[in-house]
């Protein structure tokens, strides 16, 4: 852990620089507006350790495969959203003497990330080796509303300088990904175009041709009057910067705003990118700076008003969840059906930004708690434009007649994970994505991307399990074989129970959605089946016979199920039994060792029951619980999350808090020692599902929404809003009584543990706890 944040209810703040922290820090102060981001790397030149990042979501690089060993089935590339040219850069220079934190005497260094307005503002005092002080106040955003644009405003006062300041802006697209393979540069420069004041660097990635056009215009003030002085400007390859000099005293104040637009080849013609950029530049600086943040600030605002939970009594805990939250909406805003959401969002490069079944076990649920469906649903359409691709993946893999396995980690549909045991193993994914549009229509309510869309993928992923499983004689069941669960640190092993589940629940859902089709939309299933060659009669009776002859493994001595087969042959320890130079696991003990442990990585067997827990009575999960989680080491950022909401709904109250502090100030507090990676975006969504499923109980049983609520101990009281189809429902708790309100919809009926209540529009009940 490393705690140097300060505990603010809005606000990350850190005091004081620490070069050991920057690359963390990079990470936590990160902004985004789910089509660019920008780590927290200063404007100024800094000669310390950094990671640069600034990130374009769709963009990236098939970065040729390295590994020892080729296997069949392998994919070329393992794609790698790219760092892509630097907007941010404003170089400083005092007389001779450059602007370097690495290198200045730093005073009063101040950095805050502003998460109710979605901006970001650092401050220090800077004394130089000629006794020359300034002080610098540096604010930037990116817009919420203006999605190809990002705003810096950089103020420079000279305390005890009476020199010339040399402010250079720059665009800079000679950059490089720290995580490339060969450390190959990825972008060619295609032009380089200026005039005063204003400058286009138009680049195309390697292989794939993306061509981004990155621009700026600015303009500089001092002591509030625009400074028109004579520009001198330097280009070199993927470079062009623009230098003016400005005479100050002591008490001078040197204000310079910089304008970027980032405009791409998948949002406008290649010809007319630079026109995009100009257009972008000219009506952003006609505004000016303090309109744009103004509009940003509002669309946060609104954002705000549908996501937010207040916690009261623990200011630690009001921070973490609002930086998560936060998070989220600056990542992903669901405008654009062709982007998903990667590991590390726009935050860091591990994971290449590529896109995992995290989006559909964690991430769309929160969405669909916090925005219109169309969010989610782009989320769903996603895959379906990905899912001919999908089909060609299980090709290569042996499998046939439209059987689909999607990948691992994809940009375009195709798989470019390259680890074996996950690539070909860990095809639980196919289970998420099924899982996913269920989700998304009982929540819903709309089974309209069932009929246009969601059926055609259930039906390729049942075809794929069809084929997956074997029937085994001596069991007299089907059985899965050679796979990987949720618990990485099981690799081939034999039925896995969890994904074992996942692939009956599929068949059985896919085929209760034909029988829906069959009623509701015969003309376009007829289509379907012509278009897909589907044999009902066949296909749907082979599904029938492996649900119902599925093989779960399963202790009935101890009435609990059983990860896979054999588990009960380790050495059965728990996580207490380590001792604590052994812990992490993942960086301390070999591979060898792990495998033949009986800890586990993140939840398996407990993923299932958390999907599903209305299907098991409260003694299974139990009984499953208190087996399992002892073994778990949390070591995935998605673990803690699906134990707290478990842990909740069996009483554990104090566990579930437990919990809940790990997977919410994970990036914060650093618990894992790797938030100079990049921050765990999708395990963000369940630090939200923790509270909203976990403290607040919240489930859909029957089409009818519960709440069965319970209040952590160190809180006085906290609140949430969701969203349920057409209403927007708030549910504040306190030790005393839970209040629901159903603030927007119509006459709603819900249940409070147990007592059902309906509420009319701007109207609230009120259940008294005991």
């Amino acid at each position: 852990m490393n705690e140097f944040l300060k505990h603010d209810e809005w606000c990350i703040i850190e005091e004081g620089f620490n070069p050991n922290n920057q690359r963390s820090s990079e990470s936590i102060f990160s902004l985004g507006n789910g089509h660019i981001g920008q780590r927290a790397n200063f404007e100024e030149q800094y000669s310390g350790d950094s990671l640069q990042g600034n990130y374009i979501a769709g963009i990236y690089y098939p970065d040729k495969t390295k590994v020892g060993w080729w296997k069949n089935g392998y994919p070329e590339y393992f794609a790698k959203v790219l760092n892509a040219p630097n907007w941010i850069g404003i170089h400083i220079k005092i007389g001779n003497e450059e602007l370097d934190l690495s290198k200045v005497k730093v005073e009063n260094f101040k950095r805050t990330l502003n998460m109710q307005e979605g901006y970001l503002e650092r401050s220090f005092t800077a004394e130089f080796s000629n006794e020359k002080i300034i002080e610098v106040k540096a604010t930037r955003f990116i817009s919420i509303k203006e999605h190809e644009l990002g705003c810096i405003k950089y103020e420079i006062k000279s305390i005890s300088a009476t020199e010339k300041i040399s402010v250079t802006p720059f665009v800079d697209a000679d950059v490089i990904n720290e995580d490339s393979n060969y450390q190959e540069k990825f972008w060619k420069e295609i032009a380089v175009e200026s005039k005063p004041g204003e400058a286009y660097v138009t680049v195309k990635t390697k292989k794939l041709d993306f061509h981004v056009c990155t621009s700026m215009k600015f303009n500089i003030e001092k002591n509030g009057t625009e400074i028109k002085g004579p520009v001198k400007e330097e280009q070199r390859k993927k470079y062009i910067g623009q230098t003016i000099e400005v005479d100050v005293k002591p008490d001078d104040i040197v204000t310079i705003y910089k304008y970027a637009a980032i405009t791409h080849s998948e949002n406008h013609n290649i010809e007319t990118l630079t026109i995009a950029a100009h257009n972008v530049l000219q009506r952003s600086s006609e505004k000016g700076f303090d309109k744009l943040f103004e509009l940003h600030a509002n669309a946060w605002k609104c954002k705000w008003t549908d996501s937010d939970i207040v916690i009261k009594g623990d200011t630690a805990a009001q921070q973490a969840i609002r930086f998560n939250i936060f998070q989220l909406n600056q990542t992903y805003t669901g405008d654009d059906e062709r982007l998903n959401i990667g590991p590390k969002g726009f935050t860091g490069e591990k994971y290449g930004g590529s896109t995992y079944w995290d989006t559909e076990a964690y991430c769309l649920p929160f969405y669909l708690r916090t925005s219109d469906k169309k969010v989610s649903r782009n989320l769903l359409l996603y895959r379906y434009r990905h899912l001919q691709k999908a089909i060609e993946n299980a090709e290569k893999l042996g499998f046939k007649k439209g059987a689909a396995l999607y990948p691992m980690v994809t940009m375009n549909g195709e798989e470019c994970h390259n680890e074996w045991e996950i690539t070909f193993e860990e095809i639980h994914r196919n289970g998420a994505i099924a899982f996913a549009i269920y989700n998304y229509t009982r929540y819903t309510g709309d089974e309209s991307y069932l009929e246009d869309y969601g059926l055609e993928v259930l039906i390729a992923i049942s075809r794929f399990w069809a084929q997956r499983v074997n029937f085994s004689k001596e069991k007299n069941k089907y059985v899965m074989l050679g796979v990987t669960g949720p618990n990485e640190y099981e690799n081939n092993v034999n039925n896995n129970w969890y994904t074992n589940l996942m692939a009956s629940w599929t068949m059985d859902y896919t085929i209760k959605s034909i029988t829906k089709a069959q009623t509701k939309w015969p003309e376009k299933y007829k289509k379907l089946k012509a278009k897909i060659n589907f044999d009902e009669l066949k296909e749907v009776g082979k599904w029938t016979n492996i649900v119902d002859n599925m093989y779960f493994p399963e202790n009935e001595d101890l009435g609990v199920f059983l990860q896979q087969d054999g588990f009960m042959d380790k050495e059965l320890l728990t996580v207490d039994d380590l001792k604590q130079e052994e812990r992490p696991i993942n960086q301390k003990l070999s591979w060898d060792r792990i495998l033949r442990s009986c800890f586990i990585k993140q939840a398996d067997i407990l993923q299932g029951i958390y999907l599903f827990d209305n299907n098991y009575d409260v003694e299974t999960i139990k009984r499953n619980f208190d087996f399992y989680e002892p073994k778990t080491v949390h070591e995935s950022s998605l673990s803690p999350c699906v134990h707290t909401i478990l842990a909740a709904k069996l009483g554990y109250k104090e566990k579930a808090y437990e919990l809940y502090l790990r997977t919410a100030r994970l990036d914060l507090d650093d618990y894992n020692d790797e938030v100079y990676q990049g921050l765990h975006i999708t395990s963000m969504a369940g630090t939200y599902l923790s509270i909203v499923e976990g403290f607040g109980g919240m489930r859909l049983i029957n089409q009818e929404l519960h709440f069965n609520p319970f209040i952590p101990s160190k809180w006085n009281m906290y609140s949430f809003t969701v969203r349920y189809r057409e209403n927007l429902i708030k549910v504040e708790v306190s030790n005393k009584k839970v209040t629901v309100s159903n603030q927007v919809g119509e006459k709603l009926s819900l249940f409070i543990h147990g007592v059902e209540y309906k509420i009319k529009e701007k109207s609230s009940v009120e259940y008294y706890c005991n």
